[in-house]
């Protein structure tokens, strides 16, 4: 009789053969991990940005005065005008500054006349003179009104490209050359006694 016994497999090996997963088993599918929510989007900041763009120190006002710059107003070439319309009508009217000087020739021709020999010495030292003097002065204002005015109808073409004076500037400074021609011409003929001459007396 055989007495041999087999030796029976250990309980180790057989509990690790009934652990193993049967062939061709799927494995268990993993629970997918639920997405985290996006961080909201930062509030873009444009106030910052323009002020992250302006140097330091600069002032928007500049900016707008830059892009709105200031445009001469013209006051002075309005009062030119308005000066020299006023000149030019004094001298035809006869300015006080020429009938004061024309009263103190006629007191120097009193003066002269004692020493006058004939009646037109007589007249030219009594009157002559006196009017010569206040034609003369009148005349003068006439230029300076021409001057004036022929200044402030100039200057556009001397400024700013562009620029012209208001219809009412042009309009009085074109008076004020009328009247200052006028006066030029009308004394300078009394002065040299083309206009008005002298009269003279029997010998």
């Amino acid at each position: 009789m055989d007495t041999t016994k087999t030796a029976a497999p250990t309980a180790p090996e057989a509990d690790a053969a009934e652990d193993k997963p049967a062939a061709g088993t799927p494995a268990e599918a993993e629970a997918p991990t639920p997405a985290e929510p996006a961080a909201p989007a930062e509030p873009a900041a444009p106030q910052a940005d323009a002020d992250a763009d302006q140097e330091p120190g600069e002032d928007p006002a500049d900016d707008e005065a830059d892009a709105f710059p200031e445009r001469p107003t013209g006051v002075g070439s309005a009062a030119s005008a308005v000066t020299a319309a006023g000149l030019g009508l004094v001298a035809l009217s006869g300015s006080w500054v020429a009938r004061v000087i024309g009263e103190r020739q006629t007191l120097i021709g009193q003066i002269e006349s004692a020493n006058a020999t004939t009646a037109k010495e007589k007249i030219a030292a009594l009157y002559g003179d006196a009017w010569h003097m206040t034609a003369l002065v009148n005349g003068l204002l006439s230029a300076l009104a021409l001057l004036l005015a022929a200044v402030v109808l100039a200057a556009p073409a001397f400024g700013a490209p562009g620029r012209v004076h208001p219809a009412w500037v042009r309009s009085v400074s074109w008076a004020a050359v009328a009247l200052g021609v006028l006066g030029v011409l009308l004394f300078g003929l009394m002065y040299f006694d083309l206009l008005v001459p002298l009269p003279t007396a029997a010998e």
